[in-house]
């Protein structure tokens, strides 16, 4: 129906415009060859697939009109009553859509067949995830090249845990070869950076022939590694070979930037199983890194993949995070080193910061969902908006169906994001998590939905995500410092979110805001929250972080908790939602490491661990909301006193004591924290690269222009000269129009003076009133040209002289106007006696002159 509902009015358009005996059969024939291959869907346009008119339609033949063979499926009698009549109201429903006055283009049918213009309920998840045919693909910038290769990942739990790496006392730092005495195995041809921004994208990124990077092996005896990063999220720069076994790596940064190197993932092929092989990033930025404290990195095997069901695992050894010897000259670089063996002899081999989560793993999953019939009733998906590069970013809408409009308005919602730092793939994964279980259904997911409206963000930045970044979009910026910008267009994903709460904090209340992000720097998980000053809400937005650390006690740790609100953070997600009315407003930090606490010590996080979060974010808000305030008035008991011992441990560390009988809560939580150890968000705060663009461009031409307008060095004779011309000019713009208009007639004659005009012009230069006897204006001299500045001293006597015949009393003076340079600075008794306002004939009847910086020649009307 969507179909036919679309292309009626078009086709009644055209039909008004050509006479005929039965215009109706031709809007049949086409609504029936439509039907035939799309089926007629009633009022739900998104469902389309298998209905019972579509089996139909398909049964019957190929009717002919018997009177006009050329015309198909004109014949009523090939429909059924009901097709009929949709046709008939669609046909008396197309006069209604081309009134101007229709606001609407879309069609609804009662059960009466009869058709009525309005607007249909937004379109589910068909419309953007199609059950059958591929997946939207992603779009990449112009600029990056593309492999055709799909590469796909198992999901893999260790059945042990995995270690932190200990160190041996072996690590030694690296020495950095570089290209100069290595050799160059892999490097990307064209990498957008600083000063170039984001124009346009398409499917596959960079058109024309994809040219092979890898270096070309000589022979099956040649043990050269071949790299690759060209693949949806890989960051690989350039590969350099130092020695047999050894490479030096350097990845690239955030597109359109020269910042954030940190997420990295590529992968070699032509291993060899016996050799110990070495891998150094060389340019990292943070001087800090958990690979420090025992992390190490991932690698994934194809061949165990493919025989042995084996996934990613933690490998390396002599692993050592430090400070480079290299450096940009502007910022040190840090390297990551490690060693490791390959597991089989010609393997295809990848290495991560962590697991992996792409845009089509998203992508799949939200299929997955919408080919579930049971998920599909109570998980409406839509476009939230469309990103620079034009992919989809989804908003899930997770509730079930509430009997009364009553009880439906008095649910709370809560607002979960994801992957706004597109480098931070675990918050993806507590994400799928947290969805798996509200999906499901299980008594406590059931009890959620029916009290909650669910708003999820699954994917904030699917352009970094796809071209493998840290942290920034493709604008250059980090998103999550713009939750204030106004940029729609430059930020579309934020600003989109933003308004997105804004209008559903207008509807109901919003008990929790929550945005997963990955830490580098700390263990374990933990979350960011705003203190409170309200004091009746005193120590509220500490209750749900220490209900989570009860219930994930191995893996949420309170005490790495931080409430502060610092200025430089102001644009962030949780301090914007926090302001605009939601209490329980949090970014949740979840490690690249492990955890340091109970049963997990010392051991390194799996995809599993991370999907268990959510499940326990899950069970904390029921414990949130419970009826029963036993537990959250226990917790805030805890808290006060947590919060007592912290300020004992505050002014026993200043050397000082202090009596806390009652006005211990009065001190402010602020001061007690210290700030919290995320990223500095003055990196990314700023205009967007296109942005920043423009504004380098225009002051280039200022600077240009500037430069052009600057006058040639003259003597001070010229400059002399100079001036009383300019003085003139000035003054010539003060006479009347009319009189201008006058004088047309004396210029049209070439003028020549006589050898004592100069003598008038020097006379002028000393700030004497030129004197032009009738002499001299008849003077013919056919050998002497027209000098300008006698003109204008004509002019202005002719001038002068009719305004005293005219006007009797008024003594018309050329006086120069007073200039900033006191060396040229006229005398004070030229000062203009009269007012600029004295003549607006004048300033009514022409535009006014151009002064221009140097006078050459000038043409008067």
């Amino acid at each position: 129906m969507k179909t036919l509902c679309a292309v009626t009015s078009g086709t009644m358009a055209t039909l008004k415009k050509k006479e005929g005996p039965a215009p109706w059969l031709r809007v049949v024939k086409f609504v029936c060859s439509a039907s035939a291959t799309q089926g007629f869907t009633g009022s739900n346009p998104g469902r389309g697939h298998g209905t019972a008119h579509q089996a139909m339609l398909r049964r019957r033949p190929t009717c002919h009109n018997q009177k006009d063979p050329q015309l198909k499926y004109t014949r009523p009698t090939c429909l059924s009553s009901t097709v009929r009549r949709q046709i008939e109201a669609v046909s008396r429903g197309s006069l209604l859509l081309s009134s101007p006055l229709l606001k609407s283009r879309q069609l609804l049918h009662n059960d009466f067949g009869e058709v009525n213009p309005h607007l249909r309920e937004p379109r589910d998840l068909f419309a953007f995830l199609p059950s059958s045919g591929p997946l939207q693909a992603p779009r990449w910038p112009i600029e990056c090249e593309v492999i055709k290769e799909n590469i796909h990942h198992i999901e893999w739990i260790p059945p042990q845990p995995e270690y932190f790496y200990q160190p041996t006392g072996n690590e030694k730092p690296p020495e950095i070869v570089g290209e100069e005495e290595g050799t160059v195995v892999y490097q990307l041809d064209s990498v957008p950076t600083e000063g170039s921004y984001f124009t346009s994208s398409r499917v596959g990124g960079k058109r024309g022939i994809i040219k092979d990077l890898a270096v070309t092996l000589q022979g099956p005896e040649d043990n050269a590694l071949l790299f690759e990063s060209r693949f949806e999220s890989g960051n690989l720069q350039k590969a350099v070979r130092v020695d047999t076994y050894e490479y030096e790596l350097t990845l690239r940064t955030d597109l359109y930037t020269n910042k954030y190197t940190q997420w990295f993932y590529f992968r070699v092929q032509n291993t060899r199983k016996d050799a110990t092989y070495r891998f150094t990033i060389v340019n990292l930025l943070k001087p800090k890194s958990l690979y420090t404290l025992g992390m190490k990195p991932l690698m994934y095997s194809q061949l165990d993949a493919d025989t042995h069901n084996i996934g990613w695992r933690r490998e390396g050894s002599e692993i050592k995070y430090c400070k480079s010897s290299t450096g940009d000259g502007q910022q040190p670089f840090y390297c990551l080193t490690w060693t490791i063996q390959f597991p089989h002899d010609q393997d295809t081999c990848f290495f991560a910061h962590f697991y992996p989560y792409t845009y089509t793993d998203l992508q799949c999953y939200l299929l997955s969902v919408a080919n579930n019939p049971v998920q599909a009733q109570f998980c409406k998906l839509r476009t939230l908006c469309r990103s620079l590069a034009g992919n989809v970013v989804y908003l899930l809408t997770i509730t079930n169906p509430s009997r009364t409009p009553q009880e439906a308005a008095a649910k709370k919602a809560v607002v979960l994001s994801a992957r706004v730092h597109p480098g931070e793939s675990n918050g993806s994964w507590i994400m799928k998590g947290f969805l798996d279980f509200i999906l499901s259904d299980s008594p406590d997911a059931q009890l959620l939905r029916n009290i909650f409206v669910f708003k999820v963000v699954p994917m904030l930045n699917p352009d970094g995500v796809i071209v493998g970044n840290s942290r920034c979009s493709l604008a250059g910026r980090d998103l999550n410092r713009h939750y204030k910008t106004i940029l729609k267009d430059s930020f579309p994903c934020i600003w989109y979110t933003r308004n997105m709460i804004k209008r559903l904090l207008e509807e109901r209340e919003v008990l929790l805001y929550c945005d997963f992000h990955g830490h580098s720097r700390k263990n374990n998980i933990f979350l960011y929250g705003c203190n409170n000053n309200d004091r009746k809400y005193w120590l509220h937005e500490r209750v749900f972080p220490l209900m989570l650390s009860k219930n994930a006690p191995d893996k949420f740790s309170f005490h790495s908790c931080n409430f502060k609100v610092q200025r430089c953070k102001e644009g962030t997600g949780r301090v914007v939602m926090w302001r605009m009315g939601i209490l329980n407003s949090y970014t949740m930090e979840s490690t690249f490491g492990g955890s340091t606490l109970g049963n997990k010590r010392d051991t390194h996080f799996t995809t599993e661990d991370l999907k268990s979060l959510g499940h326990q974010v899950c069970d904390t808000l029921l414990d949130f909301c419970d009826p029963d305030r036993a537990k959250f008035m226990q917790c805030l008991e805890e808290l006060k006193e947590l919060l007592q011992q912290e300020i004992h441990k505050k002014f026993n560390e200043l050397g000082q004591d202090m009596e806390l009988e009652g006005n211990w809560s009065d001190i402010s939580l602020s001061d007690i924290e210290s700030s919290t150890s995320g990223s500095d968000s003055s990196l990314s705060d700023g205009l967007p690269a296109h942005l920043l663009n423009i504004a380098r461009e225009l002051n280039k031409k200022k600077r240009l222009y500037k430069k052009k307008k600057k006058k040639p060095l003259q003597t001070r004779k010229q400059r002399n000269e100079q001036y009383q011309k300019n003085s003139l000019m000035r003054e010539f713009k003060l006479t009347d129009v009319a009189e201008r208009a006058g004088f047309a007639s004396t210029l049209q004659k070439p003028h020549a003076f006589s050898r004592n005009s100069k003598n008038t012009s020097s006379s002028m230069v000393r700030n004497e009133k030129p004197r032009l006897n009738e002499s001299q204006l008849n003077a013919r001299d056919k050998d002497t040209s027209l000098d300008p500045s006698n003109v204008t001293a004509l002019i202005l006597s002719q001038s002068k002289e009719r305004t005293q015949r005219e006007k009797p009393g008024f003594t018309a003076s050329c006086s120069a106007k007073r200039s900033t340079n006191r060396s040229q600075e006229p005398a004070r008794d030229m000062k203009p006696s009269w007012s600029r306002n004295r003549y607006p004939v004048a300033k009514r009847g022409r535009a006014t002159l151009t002064v221009y910086p140097s006078l050459h020649v000038y043409t008067y009307p």
